[in-house]
């Protein structure tokens, strides 16, 4: 379908469509705090949907079509996320919306589950605790719980040699973990097809 341009309040967001408005289930996608939505485990996810019949937006987030790295505020990032959803969802009106995304994408999937009545989050190489620094102190796991008590199911999907850390299997519904896999989750791109894939299947 190609790309759209979507304005928010942080600026225009840009989306790479595929599939067609007859899909069975949106799903919107996103990347790392300073990558791309071309990322193996993004098109991965992406060839999964497809093959569970969704129409997928790859979302490149305002901060990033200006240039910036580092996402900024995450309430302003999760704002104009939502923003981002509801002109997506016009384009499939009616269908239920999985979201999703790598890294610092994941976050925001998951912090906004609730607020866009996602049905499930697929988060990839969800970044658990910033490497050196205490898991006690640091832990993003109240983020994966906050979407699941929203009603959401979450699937997560890390590398095993991750240095964020693996989220424990009691933090998702799902969780896959990748064998010999990194943060990058780029030498697997099978892996992470078939377990979007199963997991959309269980889903919807």
């Amino acid at each position: 379908m190609g790309p759209v341009q979507i304005n928010t309040e942080a600026g225009p967001a840009q989306a790479e469509l595929d599939g067609d408005g007859a899909a069975r289930f949106l799903l919107v996608l996103t990347h790392g705090a300073g990558g791309t939505v071309g990322s193996p485990d993004l098109l991965a996810a992406r060839d999964a949907g497809l093959q569970q019949g969704a129409m997928v937006a790859r979302v490149t987030q305002p901060y990033r079509v200006r240039g910036a790295r580092s996402p900024g505020s995450a309430a302003r990032q999760d704002a104009a996320w939502a923003e981002i959803v509801a002109a997506l969802r016009d384009l499939a009106p009616g269908v239920p919306l999985v979201q999703g995304g790598r890294s610092n994408g994941a976050r925001v999937a998951c912090r906004t589950a609730a607020a866009v009545s996602a049905r499930a989050v697929i988060a990839l190489a969800f970044p658990l605790c910033p490497p050196g620094r205490s898991p006690a102190a640091a832990s993003r796991v109240a983020e994966l719980h906050a979407a699941r008590e929203g009603g959401a199911r979450v699937l997560v999907v890390n590398g095993e040699r991750d240095p964020f850390g693996i989220p424990g299997a009691k933090d998702a519904d799902r969780v896959v973990v990748v064998p010999g896999e990194a943060h990058a989750l780029k030498g697997h791109r099978a892996a992470v097809l078939a377990a979007v894939a199963e997991w959309l299947a269980a889903v919807l």
